[in-house]
């Protein structure tokens, strides 16, 4: 079996390369297959399909294992699937974000692709600490992409509060509430309005601190590309990049699980 290192997905699981799809479903194989079928049906010599037969069995028996086809054939088709399958994905984000967001991450952009060049005129940086480095580079440009996403939506959604109407709204509804006598039914409607009110401005709160808590590690993302790229060329410790991009991902991930959270009370008020 080979070492490599399946490609995770974004819920966390690795998806391991089809090595066996690959050793069957390619040009070669196919032509070969085709090329003994056609031989024996044109010459009636039907020895000929069936040691095409047994050659294809004793090949998807031991290529798929093999770690030289994989190093050499297979894992190169893996990589470019994955490379084009990512693109694609950052394409569709990029292309659902307005104007002043794709601004934004053509700029972080130009500075991954600045960061790489310098490292690797880094004579400290390996081959492998630097392929390493690149990847966790690409990762925090797709979660940038998510956590412009998230925020221009939830920006479009509190431009449609107006968080002074509700909140003049909760002052005359908390006012009848006072005022008017247990019991009576317009107190009964008074009180269901102030809930409904109270509701939408903890909606408005919540989404503002996520809003603004997305923002903020946007803008410690960009700082830092800033920073990686001015220091890079500079860093005596190949270590030092990786640790930094391990810093921005952690706190990616704690934005990440406050949208979830932000997702789930969205729900939760909503029902």
């Amino acid at each position: 079996m080979s070492d490599r290192v399946a490609s995770p997905s974004r819920s966390g699981k690795k998806e391991a390369p089809p090595y066996a799809k690959y050793a069957f479903a390619n040009p070669y194989n196919l032509s070969l297959l085709a090329g003994a079928g056609s031989a024996a049906l044109l010459t009636g010599h039907w020895w000929i399909g069936l040691c095409a037969v047994a050659a294809e069995a004793v090949w998807m028996l031991f290529a798929p294992d093999s770690r030289l086809l994989r190093k050499t054939w297979f894992d190169p088709i893996w990589d470019g699937e994955q490379k084009a399958a990512r693109l694609a994905r950052q394409s569709a984000k990029f292309n659902a974000l307005p104007d002043s967001e794709k601004e934004r991450a053509l700029k972080l952009r130009d500075q991954q692709k600045r960061i790489e060049k310098m490292a690797k005129d880094n004579a400290t940086f390996t081959v492998d600490l630097l392929s390493e480095d690149i990847a966790k580079l690409e990762d925090l440009v797709d979660d940038f992409l998510d956590m412009a996403a998230v925020s221009a939506r939830y920006e479009s959604y509190l431009k449609e509060m107006d968080l002074a109407d509700i909140e003049q709204d909760i002052r005359r509804y908390s006012l009848q509430v006072e005022r008017l006598p247990i019991g009576d039914e317009r107190r009964k409607v008074a009180q269901k309005n102030l809930e409904v009110l109270l509701s939408r401005k903890d909606r408005y709160m919540e989404l503002r601190r996520s809003l603004q808590t997305a923002r903020g590690q946007m803008d410690l993302m960009e700082n830092t590309f800033l920073l990686l790229a001015d220091e890079i060329v500079g860093m005596q410790n190949p270590t030092e990049l990786g640790a930094r991009l391990d810093g921005l991902r952690e706190g990616v991930a704690a934005v990440r699980e406050t949208s979830r959270e932000t997702e789930r009370y969205m729900q939760a008020v909503s029902r």
